[in-house]
């Protein structure tokens, strides 16, 4: 087979010529409406940040790499987002997935004799920390989320099917990330059947690394949110898995932060800060024994097997020493004894 002729293409040609096809697509029913849209607009900031004048065949590896950074560091325009917030990390992995489709189609139709995005490198610690941070919320930051959470569980559905109401579903996703701090993985593998009551408590029973388990009670907020998730708003299908989407799936693990950015949209500006659903385990943990809380108990709540470990997750937060100097244990008898 002959390979395909080059054709050295200006990266704006190349880009026009590529949103064409993909509204085409659209006519077909290959590509909804939406999507077409959102490959549109992102090609088109592609060639806004890559050079439109350039030829696409001369971008390396490290080109891609400067656009991908350059994109996280754009300031997202949606009017949900904080004034001068950088692009939220599903934005930036929605701009990746678009701008590697375009270089897959540049490569079959000879616009370029190499694909680029195989030599791309940037990584998410390359970016800058511009990815949704890992580490704890504070207290104000951490009470936000949570109160938009426990609102949102509350709120009087807004209409439509009942298995398409994700609004309560979201809210328990967000309140047992905040409050348990679960590996992702345990809450998108976790089942009904898992939660049970045991002398008036709820319990979650979560299965998590290396086959260990271990039973973890719910706060009674968390639990009263479970009780109407699992009586008012779960779809009904036998699909045992606790979450689920809209279609009744079970809920998958990419699927977390976006439900995390969602219930983040209603919390008070001031209070509003990204994190990922690790960030909210490192939240559970540094406030937890920023409280005095039993270190053995916050491993047991996250699970892990050694102490030690609960350094990783135990983070610094502002004014804390202060805190702890006002409330020193060997002056908190000076004001009674004179």
């Amino acid at each position: 087979m002959r390979p395909v002729k080059l054709k050295r293409l200006t990266v704006e040609e190349c880009v026009d010529r590529y949103v064409e096809l993909v509204r085409a697509k659209t006519v077909t029913g290959a590509l909804s409406p939406a999507t077409a849209e959102v490959y549109g607009r992102d090609v088109a900031t592609f060639a806004e940040l890559a050079g439109a004048g350039r030829v696409l065949d001369d971008l390396t590896g490290e080109d891609v790499d400067a656009v991908l950074l350059a994109f996280a560091r754009k300031p997202d325009g949606r009017r949900s987002s904080p004034a001068g917030a950088a692009q939220s990390p599903s934005s930036q992995s929605r701009f990746r997935r678009s701008v590697s489709a375009f270089f897959k189609h540049a490569t079959l139709s000879g616009w370029v004799q190499v694909n680029p995005m195989t030599t791309a490198t940037v990584t998410a610690k390359e970016r800058g920390g511009l990815r949704a941070e890992r580490r704890a919320l504070t207290r104000e930051q951490a009470q936000g989320l949570v109160g938009a959470a426990r609102e949102q569980a509350v709120a009087e559905p807004r209409g439509g099917r009942r298995d398409q109401r994700t609004e309560v579903r979201d809210a328990l996703i967000v309140l047992l990330l905040s409050t348990l701090g679960p590996r992702v993985s345990e809450l998108v593998r976790a089942n009904v059947e898992d939660f049970y009551t045991n002398d008036g408590v709820r319990y979650w029973r979560i299965f998590g690394k290396g086959g260990k388990t271990r039973d973890v009670p719910l706060p009674g907020d968390v639990a009263e949110v479970l009780e109407v998730y699992l009586a008012a708003a779960r779809p009904a299908t036998a699909e045992k898995a606790l979450l689920l989407s809209w279609r009744g799936r079970r809920l998958a693990r990419g699927d977390v932060q976006a439900v995390i950015d969602r219930v983040q949209r209603r919390v008070d500006p001031a209070q509003r800060r990204s994190v990922t659903p690790h960030g909210l385990r490192h939240t559970t943990a540094t406030h937890l024994l920023a409280d005095a809380v039993d270190m053995d108990a916050v491993r047991r709540v996250l699970g892990h097997s050694d102490l030690a470990t609960l350094g990783r997750y135990r983070d610094e937060l502002p004014g804390e020493l202060e805190v702890a100097m006002r409330a020193h244990p060997l002056l908190r008898g000076r004001a009674a004894g004179g």
